[in-house]
């Protein structure tokens, strides 16, 4: 008799039921892989587009025919051969005030940097003792008055000499005289603007002793001020009287006028040259006395002389030369230059009035290159 064995439950799963699990990994990652290979696609679509686009731009840019340059139309005008000159600047009146007596300042009315009027008071001295020495002539003045008026009479009733008459009138007239010098020496107590002007750095005060040629202070008339400047000997007579002048100052680059007034008689042995003197207006007094002038003066004059500007002009071994623009080509052309300035060099000869010269861009030119305008003056 056989003996049976327990036996316990097995849980058995159907492997069909297992299969969907195991497949829904590889289709999830096939959807990712093909929405990223979409994904690629399209930005390299977009990339290349962009990329396609540069050429464009490029392409439209480089389709612009010539070499980019500017231009100047030459035209006929004045020019002048300059040669410069240092000068210096000069008040048109200009005195040390000073006292001619020994006396003590007692006022002093004006201010430093005003402008005064001829004949304004600028210092007032101690004239004291001079009106008492006044006072005492006058007081001697009636009395010869008397004196010569009682022998007038009797002279005229051959009461008295003819010599006591002449005696008593030479007294009158000599304290006469002696009243008009006191006078003048009082006068000169109070010390007077001599011109119109501007009162410069007062060097005295009131309680101060001053004696003759003790400077007091200075009086300038700057309302025009004197140009003065030496030009040599082999160009003395280009600058006449009469005739303008250009100058400028330090720190001022505004070109003033100014009219010859005089020349020096002679040339000075030691320099060479001539001294000239012109005269300008000061409005607002803006020049200053002692500053130093910059002057152009004009040797000669072209009326119609050719001008360009000095970009423009190609250096060489040979000389110099320029483009012109013909027919939309560059063509060099070699030139001979004349007088330079601040606004272009003379060309004398090379060129014509209405050439058009290339002033830009000369070393990307060959002869015969397009050439594109794009500023013309």
């Amino acid at each position: 008799m056989k003996r049976l064995l327990p036996t316990r439950p097995i849980n058995y799963q159907p492997f069909a039921s297992k299969a969907p699990a195991r497949n829904s990994i590889p289709i999830a990652t096939s959807l990712l892989f093909l929405l990223s290979l979409s994904f690629m696609v399209l930005l390299h679509a977009c990339t290349s587009r962009a990329n396609q686009g540069e050429p464009v731009t490029t392409t439209a840019i480089a389709a612009a025919p010539g070499i980019p340059a500017d231009v100047h139309v030459v035209a006929a005008g004045e020019v002048k051969q300059l040669i410069e000159i240092a000068g210096t600047l000069a008040a048109n009146q200009e005195v040390s005030i000073t006292s001619e007596l020994t006396k003590k300042v007692v006022n002093v009315p004006v201010k430093e940097g005003h402008w005064v009027a001829k004949g304004a008071l600028l210092f007032q001295l101690d004239d004291a003792d001079l009106r008492a020495q006044m006072e005492r002539l006058r007081q001697q003045e009636k009395l010869a008055a008397l004196n010569e008026d009682r022998l007038k009479d009797l002279i005229a009733h051959d009461a008295a000499s003819q010599q006591d008459y002449d005696q008593a009138a030479t007294n009158l007239a000599v304290l006469k005289a002696e009243i008009r010098q006191l006078e003048t020496t009082i006068d000169k107590t109070r010390i007077r603007a001599p011109f119109s002007g501007k009162i410069g750095i007062i060097r005295t005060y009131p309680g101060a002793l001053v004696s003759p040629n003790t400077p007091l202070t200075t009086i300038v008339d700057d309302a025009q001020v004197k140009v003065e400047f030496s030009v040599p000997e082999k160009y003395a007579n280009l600058v006449n009287v009469g005739g303008r002048q250009l100058f400028s100052v330090e720190g001022d680059s505004t070109q003033y006028n100014a009219t010859v007034i005089s020349k020096e008689s002679f040339v000075d042995q030691t320099t060479r040259t001539l001294l000239v003197r012109a005269i300008a207006p000061n409005r607002n007094s803006k020049l200053v006395t002692g500053q130093s002038a910059h002057l152009a003066i004009a040797l000669h004059t072209t009326n119609d002389a050719l001008q360009v500007p000095s970009q423009s002009l190609l250096p060489s071994s040979q000389g110099y030369s320029v483009f012109l623009l013909k027919n939309g080509k560059a063509q060099i052309t070699p030139v001979v230059v004349g007088q330079r300035d601040a606004e272009g060099v003379q060309i004398i000869k090379g060129i014509q009035a209405g050439d058009t010269v290339i002033t830009s861009n000369q070393l990307r030119l060959s002869p015969g290159s397009d050439v594109r305008i794009v500023n013309l003056k």
